[in-house]
């Protein structure tokens, strides 16, 4: 008895496999033509290989990535390790005022600038730092050794800025700075918080922490600001409930959360206010809201220091 006939596999099949749709094999088969498969949003999505030092790549498939890159990488648009824990890392701009380079909002205006590279790759404002990242600020390496002599106590200098002196380092026109006052420091450098104006007095302080300095300046965290205020003239009962209640300014409503009388001699009368904003020129403008003109104008508190 003769064997039986050889039946030729069907087209696009391998011996021993089980064909699919059109004669192809399942793995064989153009995306468009398998039965049930749909295309899922994060299967073209950008997985982006920063934590490895590769360049983004595009997938066709959340599987082909889970392939290529193995299970520590997630098809969420965004690369994962474990040593990118949240809570062994912070935020760049974080890490750069804490090792006393400036503000929060400096150091995101540095990174949204190309100046800071992490790893050989330059930054973005909210990526993710550990202690073995290398860290490049304007050309220079930041040291792991600088920032952990951070982690002690900050320095804060309360300052009596007069009249007639300004909050900055430079000044075209050869004014006195604030900054030719204080101590010089042998790492980092002063922040002011808290400016005040050119014809303003009172309190200013320093700081060598840029975290310090966000958390008495970020209006999240709604500091204190107690002012001496000369006026001319004197406040009606009506000015002042509508102080106290609010007035409306170009940049929205404002109220003070006190407002007391502190006396004065002739024209002049002196008053004790307190907000909890920082606006620029915001005392003098709600004053201007309800007809009147500040004379002087002296801040005594922010936050916890008087």
């Amino acid at each position: 008895m003769s064997p039986p006939a050889r039946v030729p596999p069907r087209k696009g099949t391998r011996p021993g496999r089980r064909a699919g749709p059109r004669g192809f094999h399942p793995a064989q088969t153009p995306a468009r033509t398998q039965r049930g498969w749909r295309r899922k949003p994060e299967a073209t999505k950008h997985v982006e290989a920063v934590a490895e030092g590769g360049p983004a790549t595009r997938s066709r498939h959340p599987a082909a990535e889970r392939r290529r890159f193995g299970p520590r990488f997630t098809i969420t648009g965004r690369a994962t390790r474990p040593d990118r824990d949240p809570e062994v890392t912070s935020k760049l701009q974080k890490r750069l005022a804490e090792a006393g380079l400036g503000s929060r909002r400096a150091m995101e205006e540095l990174i949204q600038a190309g100046q800071v590279s992490v790893n050989g790759l330059v930054a973005r404002v909210g990526a993710r730092v550990g202690p073995g990242d290398r860290i490049i600020v304007a050309g220079e390496p930041l040291s792991d050794k600088r920032i952990r002599r951070t982690a002690r106590e900050p320095r804060i200098v309360l300052y009596h800025k007069p009249e007639g002196e300004i909050v900055s380092r430079r000044d075209p026109e050869g004014r006195a700075s604030v900054f030719d006052r204080v101590p010089v420091v042998q790492r980092g450098r002063w922040l002011a918080v808290g400016r005040r104006g050119f014809n303003t007095c009172g309190l200013l302080l320093f700081t060598d922490s840029g975290e310090l300095a966000n958390r008495l300046t970020h209006p999240r965290y709604q500091q204190a600001r107690e002012y001496a205020v000369r006026i001319v003239g004197e406040l009606t009962p009506e000015q002042v409930r509508s102080l106290r209640s609010g007035v409306e300014l170009e940049d929205g409503q404002a109220h003070f959360d006190l407002l007391e009388a502190q006396g004065g001699e002739g024209t002049n009368r002196w008053y004790r206010v307190r907000v909890h904003e920082g606006r620029n020129r915001l005392v003098r403008r709600m004053f201007a809201a309800v007809g009147m003109t500040v004379s002087r104008l002296m801040r005594t508190r922010f936050g916890p220091f008087e």
